[in-house]
């Protein structure tokens, strides 16, 4: 009896997927997303916004007490810039900034 339930539950989650995919009509993408070079020149922009910014907060956080470090790999600056985030009191904001400064 059993079987025959999830059997039966299994058609009808079948015949629910067919009809709403049926519907569906594939969208035109190219009049909603932009061009991929101007996508990825946006990107490269934000990206190099972001890293000037966060240079910025450690500047105003970090280099009062330290310099630069060498590079250290990504999970271990990770747990670094958690530590100094209870330490020195920096908000969330400025470790994530402050972290992807670090790692690239």
């Amino acid at each position: 009896m059993r079987n025959r339930f999830a059997i039966s539950a299994v058609f009808v989650m079948l015949a629910l997927l067919s009809a709403l995919s049926a519907g569906a009509t594939p969208e035109d993408k190219s009049k909603d997303s932009p061009a991929p070079a101007a996508t990825a020149v946006h990107a490269t922009q934000a990206e190099s916004a972001m890293r000037l910014e966060g240079e910025k907060r450690f500047r105003a956080n970090c280099a009062r007490c330290h310099a630069a470090p060498p590079t250290f790999p990504p999970r271990m600056m990770a747990t670094i810039v958690r530590h100094m985030r209870v330490r020195a009191n920096i908000t969330d904001q400025d470790r994530r900034l402050i972290l992807r400064y670090m790692t690239q």
